[in-house]
């Protein structure tokens, strides 16, 4: 075999893959090809390399359908960001797939919420207008630790409800046949915060009765502010 440069460490990781994980699951892959894939679950999260959805819902391949953006943002139904891959992922997810519900994860230490309070390079144009999609949720004082923990958790549910503007969205949740969930993940303690409505709150997982609910309109904060959709 030929030796590879010490560098080219992803080679090696798609060899390992090809190698011992395939083997061991090749029956469950080809499950998947012949009978195609009918995930249960829309995943829109962050793209910080730091959120893992498989290592949070213990997932197996075919169990999620996927989309990754800086922030976890969903763009308005109206088109107004034009053509979009979400909206477009959203679109197949719930009318071609048919899943049965949509979860939108953001996390701690967000680099897009740091962004929209901080700036971006004059040169990132496409990332100062997708910044607009979280100006809605971003809180007129100097952001610290508690306010950035406060905006990422009011972004997930400015996200929730922008997703009931999708008519065939709504339809469905309405129809009982789609359940919407907002989660905060954690980082540094690994562990989801999930919004319950009722209490209007992010409850940890690991004290919650459910895994998120939602979204109910308007959402109001513990200090009686009220968030209106976007």
């Amino acid at each position: 075999m030929k030796t590879l440069p010490e560098q080219d460490d992803l080679l090696l990781r798609l060899r390992d893959f090809h190698s011992d994980y395939f083997p061991r699951n090749q029956q469950r892959f080809q499950d998947l090809v012949a009978h195609g894939q009918h995930p249960k679950t829309l995943f829109i999260g962050c793209s910080d390399s730091r959120l893992v959805p498989y290592l949070l819902t213990g997932a197996a391949p075919g169990e999620l359908f996927l989309v990754r953006n800086v922030g976890a943002f969903v763009p308005p139904y109206d088109g107004s960001h034009g053509l979009h891959g979400t909206t477009a992922a959203i679109e197949f997810a719930v009318l071609n797939l048919e899943v049965e519900r949509i979860i939108i994860c953001g996390h701690s230490h967000c680099g897009a919420i740091k962004a929209a309070y901080e700036g971006v390079p004059e040169e990132a144009v496409a990332l100062k207008s997708w910044l607009k999609l979280v100006e809605e949720a971003l809180l007129p004082v100097q952001p610290g630790p508690e306010v950035m923990c406060r905006t990422e958790q009011r972004a997930v549910v400015l996200q929730l409800e922008r997703l009931m503007e999708y008519p065939f969205v709504r339809r469905s949740v309405e129809a009982g046949q789609l359940s919407l969930h907002g989660w905060h993940y954690v980082i540094e303690d690994g562990e989801v915060h999930v919004f319950d409505a009722e209490q209007g709150a992010f409850v940890p997982s690991s004290v919650a009765s459910h895994s998120g609910t939602g979204p109910y309109q308007p959402y109001v904060e513990h200090d009686g502010q009220v968030i209106e959709g976007i």
